[in-house]
């Protein structure tokens, strides 16, 4: 048993948990600035309010998933990432307190500022969420000692900054959804035009990233062209792409959302796929590449924690299936309401 591949996938399982929750999360907060008047505004808020909170706890353990299995990963990203991190830690504390404040105050000064705050950052998460997975895929600078070589602006090549437009496309198509599935009435409807609208936006930068990837990226279809059975996973993704606007059509918004789910897992398993074995791949000298076998714990450290985690991912899956259960349905405004 491989523990490093079987720990690569529980972290890879991990991060796309968080891609799909928090993914609509940050794009009804994308969407926030759209929707007009104080009762729309707080109908957006509250389709998210139960749930936003327990949707980072996925990121939370992906991160200490990553922390115990692969520590000079973390390290290397948590020091060369070092602003773009603390950027959007900042990003994701700020979009929490202007869902808490918003509401405590009846001043509409006071209510459009925490609107503004939560979509700024709410657009700056998923932007930066972005960032990260397009150096990732295209490499950054690292010494034979596994130190960050580059800077912070550094970062921001055109390649990473399609990339986390494209994310922010993803999140938005997502959170739109998200909001037709949670919502009725005259935001239901409203929210039906933006879902078309960010569908051709996401259409428009998948295929953008697609072609720049296989010009520039060719890396990334590598494992593809070797194990050929792997091409069924975008020939399937696109079809679940495809259905999504047929799903609106009729109407039938959780399956549009579930084919949404599915989109953002397989591309995170087709990000996986591109980047394996590495973790961090190293440009332009790919021998100091993080690879899931030089920068794990120890064998037994894997083992350890292999035990704690099938202990603890059904925990927090069976967390987060009760809250959704729970706060099933559309959403209503009453005196608990942010």
């Amino acid at each position: 048993m491989d523990l490093h591949l079987i720990w690569f996938i529980l972290v890879g399982v991990l991060l796309a948990g968080y891609a799909i929750l928090d993914g609509f999360d940050l794009g009804v907060g994308a969407l926030h600035l759209f929707a007009k008047g104080d009762q729309e505004r707080r109908l957006m808020i509250n389709s998210i309010g139960p749930v936003w909170d327990g949707n980072e706890v996925w990121l939370v353990t992906g991160g200490g998933a990553l922390f115990a299995a692969f520590p000079d990963v973390y390290a290397t990203l948590a020091s060369g990432f070092y602003l773009a991190v603390f950027l959007l830690i900042f990003a994701l504390i700020f979009r929490a307190v202007a869902i808490e404040f918003r509401s405590k105050q009846a001043s509409a000064v006071w209510r459009q500022s925490w609107d503004v705050a939560f979509s700024v950052a709410s657009i700056l998460s998923a932007f930066l969420f972005g960032v990260v997975i397009g150096n990732l895929i295209w490499g950054i600078p690292l010494g034979a000692d596994k130190e960050f070589q580059g800077t912070f602006f550094g970062l921001l090549h055109p390649y990473a900054l399609l990339t986390g437009v494209m994310v922010l496309s993803v999140c938005m198509m997502h959170g739109a959804i998200y909001v037709v599935m949670k919502t009725q009435g005259e935001l239901h409807d409203k929210a039906r035009g933006w879902v078309k609208n960010c569908i051709i936006f996401f259409m428009i930068m998948y295929v953008l990233l697609t072609m720049v990837t296989m010009l520039y990226v060719p890396k990334m279809v590598e494992h593809l062209k070797a194990y050929p059975i792997l091409f069924l996973i975008p020939v399937v993704k696109l079809l679940v792409i495809a259905n999504i606007p047929r799903e609106i059509y009729h109407k039938r918004d959780f399956l549009a959302f579930l084919s949404s789910s599915v989109a953002i897992v397989l591309f995170m398993f087709l990000f996986g796929a591109g980047i394996f074995p590495n973790m961090v791949l190293s440009n332009p000298l790919p021998e100091n590449s993080l690879t899931i076998y030089n920068a794990s714990s120890s064998i037994k450290t894997l083992q350890t924690m292999f035990t704690i985690a099938l202990i603890g991912m059904p925990v927090v899956l069976a967390y987060t299936i009760s809250i959704y259960w729970i706060f099933r349905g559309k959403v209503k405004l009453d005196n608990h309401s942010y």
